[in-house]
């Protein structure tokens, strides 16, 4: 059985760690409390209580806030005598809370982990009071894709919010993002020495009533442009729905607060009107149609003539009731297989098994499927296309239910990007090419690779593509996460509870270490190990490709499972000693690759060439596409659709890698394949105890080349290693022993790693 070290929740006052409390006013939130709270405890690198005040619920929202407060010691709840409306169940809250800050949640909402950890550590550094951050909005059922809030200069960069900004940007039916929607982070001294509090009348707009009346006693407001609070909009929340009666009270409120604003300066005062004038129009406009509604047409009349400009928020329901006729198509495609989605996020060039990570991931999806679950692809970034702004699916995608690529169209096999940057590195890399040629390259016509979308930063719009993609009708069995650059993807699923593993194919800060060793730059990015292990340490846990990365999960990331689940190979029915002069590589465009692949040819080459003249060296893959040669016994291929009748036709298979961690893929398919293999240390690196009979080892040019000399001349002794390799890929990478781990982490009922589940807390 899986297991992992459980860390006991406790709140505690560490040096350096900052404790946040979160206030929850609660009413009949039982459909959604339960992801709100996970989400609060779920806060990294701060200590955490979450105070859940009930305002008289008649569901049993109050039964699972209980549930929590006894199963975390970090939860407390209180309950009400009388219902008093979120303002003052918030009064209650903050007369309770003992953290450094204080957070405001709303029961249905979310927040991405690291959100009170950087906000706490931006309004420390800036000296702010109050805090808040961009918001994503998703819609529950679906029917409207998800959108940041912010838009325009607000997504920039950091900025000061100050009491002119917010009076502008919070007018009523403003054209703006209205800043009152913002959740803030508090810095609770300065609550507790302004003697501020919710104005318990106000059963709507109560915070952006606090956020005017702290402002004006001179608060100090940051405001960053990251998407890490989720607002959910549902038919039950409170917060769209303007009544009269509530009107009213936001009217009066502003009618108390109205006398501050006498000694503001002029510019101050004028945003104040505006402000409160937009405040009683949207009162005029409700009042209007609350009268309409009851067949009240004097009032609507008279109302219509001392407040004129309320007629012009007609326009609102007009369009509404427009919209009505206009078709709506849900913002992801439903799920109906009847079976559990595993939701596969990943961000490579994913076109078939033509490299050694691609092969890895369609078997785990492969392995995903034959668990009788369903494997979806989500590939949130345009940039994998590099500079081809078109690629074809092989059959072997089709082991995923469904594929969703940014900025793609579909026809039949083809995915088209759309986006113009795509189409202008294609047009650059034309370009570069035919200068090349020319010797022309200079300026704008140097050539430039594409960068590597695996590792390129997060944008706003990959996050929402995750949102709108990765979540269905019911939550997923499991979120895969392709390398741990794509830990960033996890808070938009949008689901607290979900288990979720990193897909490890390689250890990149080793990686690192090797590069840097041998002079030499890594062709996907420059990781220190803290870094690494941070990332890993973002999911629940690590499918390592070998026992190297599980025994370095489990030294390094801690409270995480380690999932050993080597490369499952096809087996073939027999080794296949092959030609007796044909030598094979077959590698993609990577700088281990590329790198190996030069040594062999500058240094290994030509002591084979003199001893066997008649040899051949194939080379397969896009590693062509790096290597130029001139030398007529070396054959490049390319990409090739089918390796197997090169396999079959190699009598010996070379993997000189000098850098580079994880399981070589392409080493185990070759076993696979039965076939004699020459190999180094860097190559074996990781299955040396396991394959050390199965393969020659060379490290050096000299060796190297008797190696591959020796077996080319001997058949009987090719024919033996052949025999060697194809029983160590048939004991140990078959699809039942490389994935069983992997199998039983899927199948699994709840994760061990979950804090809670929905059913538990019912």
């Amino acid at each position: 059985m899986l297991q992992r070290n459980k860390l006991r929740p406790a709140l505690r006052c560490c040096k350096g760690i900052s404790v946040i409390s979160f206030i929850i006013a609660n009413y009949n939130g039982s459909s959604f409390l339960g992801k709100a709270v996970a989400s609060a405890l779920a806060q990294r690198n701060v200590d955490v209580e979450v105070i859940i005040v009930d305002d008289c619920s008649t569901d049993d929202s109050p039964q699972i806030a209980r549930a929590l407060a006894q199963s975390d010691p970090r939860v407390r709840f209180i309950a009400l005598t009388s219902n008093s409306g979120p303002a003052g169940a918030r009064n209650a809250a903050l007369a309770a809370a003992k953290g450094e800050w204080i957070a405001v949640l709303d029961n249905d909402d979310l927040l991405h982990p690291d959100r009170s950890a950087i906000l706490i550590a931006e309004a420390k550094a800036s000296g702010a009071d109050i805090i808040a951050d961009n918001l994503v909005l998703f819609d529950d059922e679906a029917i409207a894709s998800p959108q940041s809030f912010l838009d325009g200069d607000r997504l920039e960069c950091p900025q000061w919010i100050g009491l002119i900004d917010y009076l502008e940007q919070t007018r009523m039916h403003g054209r703006a993002p209205n800043l009152g929607f913002l959740k803030p982070i508090w810095r609770r001294d300065w609550l507790v020495h302004s003697g501020l509090q919710y104005d318990a009348n106000l059963r709507i707009a109560e915070d952006d009533d606090l956020i005017v009346r702290a402002l004006l006693a001179g608060a100090k407001y940051r405001l960053l442009p990251e998407p890490f609070y989720f607002y959910r909009k549902h038919g039950a929340s409170i917060s769209h729905r303007l009544s009269p009666a509530n009107a009213d009270k936001m009217v009066e409120a502003i009618d108390r607060v109205e006398p501050a604003f006498d000694s503001q300066p002029g510019a101050v005062r004028s945003a104040w009107v505006r402000r409160s004038g937009s405040i009683r129009v949207a009162r005029a406009f409700v009042h209007i149609i609350d009268a309409i509604k009851a067949k009240r047409y004097g009032d609507v009349l008279t109302t219509a003539i001392t407040t004129p400009q309320a007629l012009l928020l007609f326009r609102q329901p007009i369009m509404a009731k427009l919209q009505r006729f206009t078709p709506k198509f849900p913002s992801r495609d439903p799920r109906h297989s009847g079976k559990a989605d595993v939701i596969f996020i990943s961000r490579q060039r994913l076109v078939g098994a033509t490299n050694g990570s691609s092969a890895y991931l369609l078997a785990l999806a492969q392995a995903v499927r034959d668990a009788g679950l369903e494997p979806h692809l989500v590939q949130p970034s345009p940039s994998l296309f590099g500079r081809t702004p078109f690629i074809k699916l092989r059959p072997e995608m089709d082991v995923f239910s469904s594929i969703h690529i940014r900025e793609s169209l579909r026809f039949g096999a083809w995915r088209v990007a759309y986006s113009p940057t795509i189409w202008l590195r294609a047009l650059h890399g034309v370009a570069s090419r035919i200068a090349k040629r020319a010797g022309l390259q200079r300026g704008w016509l140097t050539e430039r690779k594409a960068p590597y979308a695996i590792s390129t930063p997060w944008t706003l719009q990959d996050r929402l593509y995750v949102a709108q993609y990765a979540r269905g009708a019911e939550p997923p069995r499991a979120v895969l996460l392709d390398y741990f650059f794509q830990a960033e993807a996890l808070p938009y699923v949008m689901e607290p509870a979900v288990r979720s593993a990193i897909i490890m194919h390689d250890r990149f800060s080793a990686r690192d270490e090797q590069f840097a060793a041998a002079g030499q730059k890594d062709s996907v990015a420059a990781i220190d190990q803290s870094t690494e292990v941070a990332g890993l340490m973002k999911a629940n846990a690590v499918i390592a490709i070998q026992q190297d990365e599980a025994d370095f999960v489990r030294l390094h990331v801690s409270d995480t499972v380690p999932i050993l689940a080597p490369m499952a190979a096809k087996i073939v029915m027999a080794p296949q000693p092959g030609t007796s002069n044909v030598i094979l590589f077959v590698g993609s465009n990577t700088a281990p690759n590329v790198h190996g692949l030069n040594w062999f040819i500058e240094t290994v080459w030509p002591s084979i060439q003199t001893a066997c003249p008649d040899a051949v060296l194939l080379v397969a893959g896009k590693v062509a596409d790096a290597i130029t040669v001139h030398n007529s016994g070396i054959r490049i291929l390319g990409l090739v659709d089918d390796l197997a009748p090169l396999y079959a036709e190699a009598g010996v298979v070379i993997s000189p890698l000098l850098q580079g961690s994880g399981l070589k893929i392409k080493l185990i398919e070759a076993l696979a394949h039965g076939k004699a293999t020459v190999v180094t240390s860097v190559t074996l690196q990781g299955v040396t105890n396991l394959l050390k009979n199965a393969v020659l080892l060379a490290d050096e040019p000299q060796q190297f080349a008797k190696s591959v000399i020796s077996l080319l001349q001997d058949d009987k002794a090719r024919a033996h290693l052949a025999a060697r390799a194809w029983e160590a890929a048939s004991q140990n990478f078959g699809p039942k022993n490389a994935f069983a781990e992997f199998s039983e982490w899927l199948t699994q009922r709840t994760d061990v790693g979950v804090p809670f589940t929905d059913h538990a807390l019912t």
